[in-house]
């Protein structure tokens, strides 16, 4: 980590590649439709950040923080705020007959999908994903409410 820091070519590749299936993953859950440019500005915020970063050992909550904040921005910025419309050729069901969650997942608002999946899948308290997403705790509250009550409406669908 700190020869990364420190501009070792060779360290921060290997960083890097570590980081990039997180940082992918995150950006494919909040914002689905722009995950792969997300992915390239967030890594990218990171190369540009490292020699910078005050606290490597707290490197996985910044990284989070970056990757959640390019991928709602992004997915904002491409006007896909508005709860995407579902698909037009039905899904075969999985194995076990059950809902495909991404699906459902995927037809939330960025912001909410953005707090249900620091909460859910991430295991963050509500202050963790108030400083994450740079919002109040509150906020966090209030979102998460309407995120949960729009994936039961759209799970129950």
């Amino acid at each position: 980590m700190t020869a990364a820091q420190q501009g070792d070519a060779l360290a921060l590749d290997q960083l890097l590649g570590e980081l990039a299936p997180y940082v992918h993953r995150l950006c494919k859950r909040v914002a689905p439709e722009v995950a792969d440019d997300a992915t390239q500005e967030a890594l990218l915020a990171v190369f540009r950040g490292l020699p910078s970063l005050q606290a490597p050992e707290a490197i996985i909550t910044w990284v989070r923080a970056i990757s959640v904040r390019k991928a709602v921005r992004l997915a904002r910025r491409a006007g896909r705020e508005a709860t995407a419309q579902p698909p037009t050729e039905p899904r075969a069901p999985s194995l076990e007959g059950l809902v495909d969650i991404g699906d459902a997942l995927g037809r939330l608002p960025p912001a909410q999908r953005a707090v249900l999946v620091l909460r859910t899948c991430e295991g963050l308290s509500e202050h963790e994903i108030a400083a994450t997403l740079g919002i109040s705790a509150g906020t966090v509250k209030s979102r998460l409410h309407r995120a949960r009550a729009a994936f039961r409406k759209v799970w129950d669908s």
